[in-house]
Parts: structure tokens; C-alpha cells; sequence
């Protein structure tokens, strides 16, 4: 029985960590304001659905540590960070990341009562949730050295690096669109030498 509840610990804090990856790649995708190939209301009820299938692996995480006997949790470990006696740093950030997602998942359900902007700025607290959810699986995951975990990892890593750098690329300036190589003409605003190129 042991055995079970930790195997399904293991699994569901996998799942939930990548489906944690992909709604913060949909979330950054939404919130870059780039044309998309989808529907955007079709987008935001994946990224609900990703979410919300997120919550149930993580309450299934966490309800496996609790009735494992192997290695004791108790109540107050998994609510109070930092105060577990396995691996301490490890599991406090994995604490820290659930109540951080709790808080978004709450002003979600509040978001028509709440100001935009309010709602926005707690939001942005996705960000650590997910770097806290990193750090926890990497010190804190069993599976940690084996190889189809690291590349799991490097695939979700990469994944939400490149959704942050869209999300957060500085647009060019207006005008500006004339590379450096693009020769005499193009930088020149005489139309009798636009006429010899």
C-alpha cells in the first residue's frame, strides 16, 4: 500500500508540474496580445481547463504524501512551509508554490468582483509558482537523475523560457525596420537613389 500512495505521490506531482508548464506557456501566449492561430476564446478555455486539471493532480499529490506512511507528513508540514523533516527547503518551496497557486486560483473565481489590475498583479505571482514549483521537483523529486526526468524538465524549461521572451519582447520602434547590411539606397531618403537600385 505504501509502495502505491508513493508511486502515485511521484506520478501525480509530475503530471501536475507539467500541466503547471503549459498554463503558464498558454497564460504568456494570451497575455503577448500576438495575433494567434486559435480562437482566442478557445485558447482561454483550454488554459482554464489546464488549470483547473492542474489543481486535481496537485490535490492528489499532496493527499498521497498524507496517507504515506513511508516518510510522515503531517497536516501542518504540508500547510506550514519549511517545517517538514524531508528535505526541508525542497518541500517548503513545494509548499509555497501550492498556497501561491491557491491565492491566483481564488481572485480567479472573485476576478468580475475585483479591479483588472488588481486581479493582474496577483496574477503575476504565477511566475513564482512556477519557479518554486521547479526548484521543489528538482530537489525534492525521487526521480530527480534519471534521464527521462532531466529531459522532461529541460523540455518544460525551455518551453516557458521561450513563451516568457515573447511574452515580454520589447516592440520596435515605429519606422524601424532597415537593417544594417540593407545598403546606401534603403537608408536613403533621395528618390532619384531609390530609383537606381
Amino acid at each position: 500500500m505504501n509502495g502505491t500512495l508513493w508511486y502515485s505521490a511521484r506520478a501525480a506531482g509530475v503530471v501536475a508540474y507539467v500541466l503547471l508548464s503549459g498554463g503558464s506557456v498558454l497564460g504568456m501566449v494570451m497575455a503577448a496580445r500576438r495575433p494567434l492561430p486559435w480562437p482566442k476564446f478557445a485558447v482561454e478555455e483550454v488554459h482554464r481547463f489546464v488549470t483547473i486539471l492542474t489543481g486535481v493532480f496537485l490535490a492528489i499529490h499532496v493527499g498521497a504524501i498524507l496517507l504515506d506512511t513511508y516518510v510522515p507528513f503531517s497536516l501542518g508540514q504540508v500547510l506550514v512551509p519549511f517545517t517538514a523533516s524531508y528535505r526541508p527547503f525542497a518541500t517548503g518551496l513545494g509548499v509555497v508554490a501550492l498556497e501561491l497557486l491557491v491565492a491566483i486560483a481564488v481572485t480567479n473565481v472573485l476576478r468580475r468582483r475585483m479591479p483588472y489590475r488588481r486581479w493582474r498583479q496577483v496574477h503575476y505571482a504565477g511566475f513564482a509558482v512556477w519557479a518554486a514549483a521547479t526548484v521543489h521537483g528538482l530537489l525534492a523529486g525521487t526521480d530527480r537523475g534519471d534521464p527521462w526526468f532531466v529531459g522532461l524538465y529541460c523540455g518544460t524549461v525551455a518551453a516557458v523560457a521561450l513563451a516568457a521572451a515573447s511574452r515580454f519582447q520589447v516592440p520596435a520602434p515605429r519606422g524601424v525596420g532597415v537593417t544594417a547590411d540593407a545598403g546606401p539606397a534603403a537608408r536613403s531618403t533621395d528618390p532619384a537613389a531609390l530609383r537606381r537600385t
